[in-house]
């Protein structure tokens, strides 16, 4: 099969290859890759600041494709299933997978991290990981749903949101952004305000789409001056600050990601003043992403650009060009 891979951290050093396809064991699923999305967690494993394994490695964290072959004990899918594949490893057994938060295994990793990841033509993974998805479900949706909208899903659990709350997602043009828009006003009810230069951002669930230097003053204005209960804000350390200006008294500030740094100064009289919390997120759980695919009607995906498997390297380079305006994929289907 052909696959991307590398064999030491750089994007000068992956390439497409031809490797064995893999053989399934007891309680492993094969599964020929149709779609997968492109997330900075490639870029940050194939550049070496995520630890790969193993050497030489194929990345890919989220993908969704058809079932081509089961191991032994496998039950819950079978060949020709069209499906998707939670990201997370876990062994189910320590304290965090007992209380059903797979994403914290304290023995776990993540697919395309901890091992070769969908960024090929098969790959194999848990049976437990995986995940049938409606036939009506298309691939770019479905290739969206295990990281990109399964982040959502959970930042916006964590942040314990109600009817009529008013939230504002920045970064709401991102990979996990269009989606934690969507979900915050279907799911939730929430009204929302989304940082973004794009307009598309609106039919997404956006009843406003701000750009980041007027957040502030919209957000004064709009809810006259009570600010918002939550912000979801995925970019580190750039607009953390300014996220929490936007917040409400006891409002909450939910943080999945780092693109923009990772350290702020934070005033810590500003938030036991105003009792703000600061909630860290990662992933989700295997209930919400069944949760999500039960509810995939109400969801779009906007798409920018579909590369072939050789053009993985610019793919990945893409996720960081100012002209992108929506998700990137690998597209596998005409492999």
């Amino acid at each position: 099969m052909k696959a991307v891979i590398f064999d030491k951290p750089g994007l000068e050093n992956l390439k497409v290859e031809d490797v064995p396809i893999p053989e399934v064991k007891e309680g492993e699923v094969l599964i020929k890759v149709m779609m997968a999305g492109v997330n900075p967690i490639d870029y940050f494993v194939v550049t070496g600041s995520r630890k790969a394994e193993p050497l030489p490695h194929i990345p890919g964290a989220e993908f969704a494709g058809v079932v081509e072959s089961i191991g032994p004990n496998v039950t819950n899918v079978q060949r020709g299933n069209r499906v998707v594949v939670y990201p997370r490893l876990f062994d189910g057994t320590c304290d965090m997978c007992l209380v059903f938060k797979e994403m914290l295994c304290r023995n776990g990793g993540v697919i395309g991290v901890s091992c070769n990841g969908g960024f090929a033509e098969y790959v194999k993974v848990p049976s437990g990981n995986v995940f049938k998805v409606d036939e009506g479900m298309d691939w770019e949706l479905a290739a969206s749903m295990p990281v990109s909208a399964l982040t959502a899903y959970h930042a916006l659990n964590s942040a314990s949101l109600s009817l009529n709350n008013y939230v504002v997602v920045v970064g709401a043009s991102g990979n996990t952004g269009m989606f934690a828009t969507q979900l915050a006003r279907l799911v939730f009810g929430a009204k929302v305000i989304g940082v973004s230069r794009k307009k598309w951002v609106e039919r997404f669930g956006a009843f406003m789409a701000v750009e980041k230097e007027q957040a502030l003053e919209k957000v004064k204005e709009v809810t006259n001056g009570r600010m918002v209960d939550v912000v979801i804000d995925p970019l580190g350390a750039e607009t953390f600050l300014n996220s929490l200006e936007l917040l409400r008294p006891n409002g909450k500030l939910v943080t999945y990601g780092v693109l923009t740094g990772s350290n702020v100064e934070l005033p810590i009289s500003k938030i036991y003043n105003q009792q703000l919390s600061i909630v860290g997120t990662t992933g989700g759980t295997r209930r919400e992403l069944a949760d999500l695919l039960n509810q995939y009607k109400w969801l779009q995906v906007k798409t920018w650009k579909k590369f072939k498997l050789e053009e993985a390297k610019t793919a990945i380079e893409s996720l960081s060009s100012p002209e992108r305006d929506g998700r990137i994929f690998i597209d596998l289907t005409t492999q």
